[in-house]
């Protein structure tokens, strides 16, 4: 495996940040805002971004939109962090989207989860063989949530493409998690806990290195802190900074986690970092968790 391929796997083993993505008064992108919140980040000492990421509203955003937020990530990024990048929908999309990735200067994709009602496991091999066929020169990231899914299955697609080099794992089962990170090979892939913070310890424990996280747009220090104490397997750490963020994350994942992005926007615009606007399906929060939220929020790190 090349240099390059070695120093994003490193980026993958840390807290890889979901960005949100800002709304204006009209309803367009923010870009001032997101590279506002996209520094913050970086300067509290995030070092891996994946815009288009559902917590950037994905599959809520135009092509164009989806365009513009990878190019200016990257341009935020500016060897400061990785990127990487998440893509998906039809075949054809995701492999345009990859490949404007890298002519944009992105290091990794994240591909998410295919969402059509009837995925064979010999199809989800396929799917992701030809977006990494379509980038050899990128790290590619399966996101996976179907518990269905066997490693041995990932092991095959890694053996096709050399690239794919880590697994964002969000299936809600640590024990699962586990045994197919060993069916598919701990060593051979960078694991990342794909549920954030409240699944990060128990994943941990089972070979994750890294987290994904919504939470680091509102306090990146609390994340970071997580990380810390999980690296140095201080377990009782991370359990504390869990406690802290338990019901943030609580309430993002109510309902079958119908708020995920809001509680983030809502806790941002608390602070007056960022617009609460969201696009359908997601939905605004009512009054009294407005108000819930903004109370947690007030009480962490900025």
């Amino acid at each position: 495996m090349s240099m390059r391929f070695d120093e994003l796997r490193a980026a993958l083993a840390d807290v890889v940040a979901i960005p949100v993505t800002p709304f204006a008064a009209d309803g367009g992108l923010d870009t001032d805002t997101h590279r506002a919140l996209l520094r913050r980040m970086l300067d509290a000492g995030v070092r891996t971004l994946t815009p288009n990421g559902n917590t950037g509203e994905f599959y809520a955003l135009t092509p164009e939109e989806r365009f513009r937020a990878t190019e200016l990530t990257v341009e935020e990024a500016a060897g400061r962090a990785a990127v990487l990048v998440g893509v998906g929908h039809d075949l054809p999309t995701a492999i345009e989207t990859a490949r404007h990735a890298r002519d944009t200067g992105a290091g990794m994709l994240m591909v998410h989860q295919p969402v059509h009602p009837y995925v064979s496991a010999s199809g989800w091999v396929d799917y992701h063989r030809a977006i990494a066929e379509s980038v050899p020169e990128l790290g590619i990231v399966p996101y996976l949530r179907n518990p269905r899914l066997s490693g041995t299955r990932l092991a095959e697609l890694a053996d096709a493409c050399p690239n794919v080099i880590g697994v964002k794992y969000a299936v809600p089962d640590a024990a699962h998690f586990a045994g197919f990170a060993r069916d598919a090979g701990l060593e051979r892939f960078v694991w990342v806990a794909g549920l954030a913070e409240p699944y990060a310890p128990s994943y941990f424990a089972g070979g994750a290195t890294g987290f994904t996280s919504g939470l680091v747009n509102v306090a990146p220090a609390l994340s970071l802190e997580m990380l810390h104490a999980l690296r140095a397997g201080d377990y009782p750490a991370a359990m504390k900074v869990w406690a802290r963020i338990r019901r943030f994350e609580e309430l993002r994942a109510a309902d079958g986690s119908a708020d995920n992005v809001t509680v983030v926007k809502e806790a941002l615009a608390s602070l007056g970092l960022c617009r609460r606007d969201i696009r359908p399906p997601s939905r605004r929060l009512p009054e009294a968790a407005r108000a819930e939220v903004a109370g947690i929020a007030a009480g962490w790190p900025v």
